[in-house]
């Protein structure tokens, strides 16, 4: 049975900075997709990062150059550093391994 163990969230100030992880046990072959989505109440789940085993890495307009999105191969980890967070980066954010969806975990920036 899959599962994605996610920590690192949290509250914090606007321009501070937090680090998500998120382990994955349970599966067979190395994930070729790993990343991470966002959801407010009442709004849709949207895109945040991702990134691929080879490293390649994709983001979201509004976290580019704040964030980056990593992962570690052999542990079955993807991390989310999250820097210079606006109040407008609180939300619940997933992790998405695979068709694999985390629990959630709660981001909140205070202005």
């Amino acid at each position: 049975q899959v599962r994605l163990a996610e920590s690192g969230g949290g509250l914090v100030q606007a321009g501070g900075s937090l680090r998500l992880s998120c382990a994955a046990s349970g599966i067979i072959l190395t994930p070729n997709s790993m990343g991470w989505y966002r959801q407010v109440p009442g709004q849709q789940r949207e895109f945040v990062a991702s990134i691929n085993r080879g490293g390649s890495q994709n983001y979201a307009d509004s976290v580019k150059g704040r964030f980056t999105v990593s992962r570690d191969n052999a542990k079955n980890t993807v991390y989310l550093q999250m820097n210079s967070l606006k109040p407008e980066d609180t939300a619940v954010y997933y992790c998405h391994v695979a068709v694999h969806w985390g629990q959630g975990t709660q981001v909140t920036v205070s202005s």
